[in-house]
């Protein structure tokens, strides 16, 4: 993976500039001496053989046992898995692991139920507490439908558990029902979680190679470990030089559908990382070419506050050639002898041409190929990036307090006593 900021308008001199501040920050990760220093256990994660193990076997009983897999989560406890799993799986292939619980829409989950009445199926509910509502109320219905279908005893052989290693309502629950259970570190934040049991579980139960996909983040945690020529430090730069000049919001961009929830996951990743203390730039996203004809226009012509980080995907698995005779009727004529791939590239390239002459800086991740490894490295860079990008900003980049405002209030409303 290489970082590419020959668009972005910034100087070697400025990035310079930084050094003294990153640093420290290089420091308050490594020596966790910075605020929110708790939750630092995914910078050099190792996954115990046994713990592998153990999840490697339940996702294979889930397969064999099931035709499908729901997990029921909300934010972390989901976008990580799903992020990997739609990057690394067919585009239209049924999906063997689908999700729950990240929403309260009544329709929603009655589709759901609909949806699954002639399948076989086994559920992975993720929640360090058990007491968030959306999980809370989808795991307590489903988990209703599986003992009517299934009886108490078969329902307790399809149900796993992530949770909280000794306390909270799941954990209480899981050790009632004899629950299998997995373990939600307490030195992780849910939005870092996605290579711990919290992701691993369901990525291993859709099928993908996870030795692979903690391959790349191995591989990754000792190249951005570094303080100098580091890629993953230099991103954290440019935002925040990009931020100074007011250029508040950043666009995530793919032009690979496959990598949509990997922006979603990107999104919360940054979004509940920085925006807080009256600061932070905004996280967008879009999927070119297709948002080409829909938020195209804005970034062009709009207010000049963004700028874009683009993922370019460098190899597809395969290529389609175009052939078309001079003079075609369909006049794709100037098409002939180009690959689709090659196109893409080429919608990229005029892209970032046009944006950057329309004043909207863009910084380049160059990505090999859409793999296990590749997408283990990726996400660890973005991980690991937000956390100095962070420090750099002046926020605790591990801490969420703004999300507790809005369940006061709808705890208020529902008339939930304190407890």
């Amino acid at each position: 993976m290489r970082l590419d900021l020959s668009n972005s308008g910034i100087t070697e001199k400025e990035i310079s500039k930084y050094k003294k501040e990153v640093e420290k920050a290089h420091e308050k990760i490594y020596e966790k001496t910075g605020e929110g220093s708790d939750f630092l256990g995914w910078v050099n994660l190792k996954i115990e053989v046994p713990e592998l193990e153990k999840i490697k076997v339940a996702a294979s009983k889930i397969r064999k046992q099931s035709d499908l897999l729901i997990v029921i989560g909300i934010g972390g406890s989901y976008l990580g898995a799903k992020a990997v799993i739609d990057a690394l799986s067919h585009s239209f292939n049924p999906k063997s692991v689908i999700f729950a619980g990240n929403n309260m829409s009544a329709d929603y989950l009655n589709d759901l139920l609909d949806f699954i009445k002639d399948k076989e199926i086994s559920l992975n509910v993720i929640s360090k507490s058990g007491t968030t509502i959306e999980p809370a109320i989808t795991f307590k219905i489903l988990r209703e439908y599986m003992e009517e279908k299934y009886g108490e005893e078969g329902a307790r052989e399809r149900i796993f558990v992530t949770t909280d290693k000794e306390k909270g309502v799941l954990k209480e629950l899981a050790t009632q029902k004899g629950y299998e259970t997995f373990v939600v570190p307490n030195d992780i934040g849910g939005r870092y979680s996605v290579f711990t049991a919290v992701g691993l579980l369901p990525i291993a139960a859709s099928g993908i190679n996870i030795e692979k996909l903690l391959a790349g983040v191995y591989e990754a945690e000792k190249k951005y470990e570094k303080l100098e020529n580091n890629d993953c430090y230099r991103y954290a730069i440019a935002r925040n030089i990009l931020y100074k000049k007011k250029k508040k919001i950043e666009i995530l961009v793919n032009y690979e559908p496959k990598l949509h929830y990997v922006s979603e996951w990107w999104k919360q990743l940054y979004g509940e990382s920085e925006g807080k203390d009256g600061k932070g730039i905004f996280p967008a996203s879009v999927d070119n070419s297709t948002d080409l004809h829909s938020m195209g226009q804005y970034i062009q012509d709009g207010e000049r506050t963004l700028f874009e980080t683009v993922i370019n995907i460098k190899k597809p698995y395969v290529d389609f050639a175009i052939e078309c005779e001079k003079g075609s009727i369909d006049k794709l004529d100037y098409l002939n002898g180009k690959t689709l791939n090659e196109i893409n590239h080429k919608a990229m390239e005029g892209t970032i041409i046009a944006h950057t002459a329309g004043k909207v800086p863009n910084i380049m991740l160059e990505v090999e190929k859409i793999d296990e490894m590749n997408i283990g490295e990726l996400l660890y860079f973005f991980e690991k990036a937000c956390g100095i990008s962070g420090y750099l900003l002046g926020v605790n980049p591990f801490n969420q307090p703004g999300v507790e405002a809005y369940k006061k209030e709808m705890f208020r409303l529902l008339g939930k006593l304190e407890q």
